[in-house]
């Protein structure tokens, strides 16, 4: 069994639409129409995996925009968007002081004095704080079907102002409680006006970490499959587009609260997954279903060599079962994941050879082989 400080350390590292009943909802993702009330965003990051996405729906809905960041990664926009520069690991908020704006998107942080920072600099400033969180805040992942109201995870270190991206990166089991420790700072600083919104996995074009795109690249691959578990396990997962667009939605509604926010619709499976990305894909992938037990024997583990994927049993019988009727009642929505997962896999072949040679998430081919073939060798029971 999988415990949970090892799952926290793995989780931060790292013509089909018909065969998709159950897995979409009656309305998908809402039309880029102009909003009926224009506002003035701050988005802090915007360049990253799916800051782009909000960046170019906010503007379809004709918002006026301004980007805070480091301005390492310059972007085109189709349309004018004001870009500052500053920098929070050095508390450089100048470009946003004496500034006001309706809302602020929060969207790279991780560690509470990012928040502290902002909060000093913009209280009374916006009139409302969207923080974008994680869902890794639980304390618990064993209940499923839990909602947000579920407890939260205790920062246990010395001072979790001091904690440095440094730190986090040197145990990742601090994620989740530092970002349970920002979402207090956020309600310090901002008081009612904040919206936390907490998403699962974020999967689609442009993801740098491999985790959803090692499915869709290995089954349109073919040939036999090593698949985790015994395909019941549940997996949830939200598209980029689909959460970015929504966190912009939630800004035009002034909706405040807590919000779960990850996929699909409805329950679905691994197995589900992986055969509708079999059928999505056109693919002859045959899948070899391998228990739990016998993968963590050969020391493969859940969630980085066997992406999007944990036990839905014991600890982590609730990970993948989220309950998301609060951000569904405000209007959350989903694309097919024929959408997703064509669109992931034309992004991953137009990566150059050498980054396709070098996936950050799931098993080497060799490996595969390996782990079916001890499999398939073992001595029965």
């Amino acid at each position: 069994m999988i415990n949970r400080r090892r799952w926290l350390q793995l989780a931060g590292a790292a013509g089909a639409a018909g065969l998709l009943s159950g897995l979409l909802p009656a309305a998908q993702a809402a039309p880029a129409q102009r909003s009926a009330r224009p506002l003035r965003l701050l988005i802090l990051g915007g360049t990253g995996f799916t800051g782009p996405h909000q960046v170019r729906y906010a503007l379809e809905r004709g918002h006026q925009l301004t980007l805070f960041n480091r301005g390492r990664k310059p972007r085109e926009w189709p349309a004018e968007v004001e870009e500052l520069q500053g920098d929070r690991n050095t508390g450089d908020l100048a470009a946003l002081a004496g500034r006001e704006w309706d809302v602020c998107i929060d969207n790279p942080t991780s560690l509470p004095f990012w928040v502290r920072d902002v909060g000093k600099v913009l209280q009374g400033k916006v009139k409302q704080y969207i923080f974008i969180s994680t869902i890794s805040v639980y304390a618990s992942d064993a209940t499923p079907d839990a909602d947000e109201s579920a407890a939260l995870a205790a920062y246990s270190g010395k001072d979790a102002m001091a904690e440095t991206q440094e730190s986090l990166r040197a145990d990742m089991a601090l994620y989740g409680p530092l970002k349970a420790r920002s979402e207090q700072e956020a309600r310090h600083w901002f008081k009612d006006a904040v919206t936390v919104i907490r998403p699962g996995l974020i999967v689609g074009p442009g993801d740098e970490t491999d985790r959803f795109t090692y499915w869709p690249t290995r089954v349109a691959r073919g040939g036999e499959v090593l698949a985790p578990g015994g395909g019941d396990d549940p997996v949830q997962f939200i598209d980029a587009r689909d959460l970015a667009e929504w966190t912009v939605r939630m800004a035009e509604q002034r909706a405040f609260g807590t919000f779960n926010a990850t996929g699909p619709a409805g329950p679905l499976s691994m197995r589900g997954l992986l055969e509708n990305l079999r059928d999505i894909i056109g693919s002859d992938a045959d899948f070899t279903w391998v228990p739990a037990d016998f993968l963590a024997a050969q020391k493969v583990a859940p969630w980085s060599d066997m992406p999007v994927w944990l036990p839905g049993s014991g600890d982590t019988a609730g990970f993948a079962r989220r309950d998301i009727a609060a951000a569904r009642a405000r209007g959350l929505t989903f694309r097919p994941l024929t959408a997703t997962a064509r669109d992931t896999l034309a992004w991953w072949q137009a990566q150059s050879e050498e980054r396709r040679q070098k996936p950050r998430a799931g098993l080497a081919a060799a490996r595969e082989k390996e782990v079916l073939a001890l499999w398939k060798a073992r001595k029965p029971a």
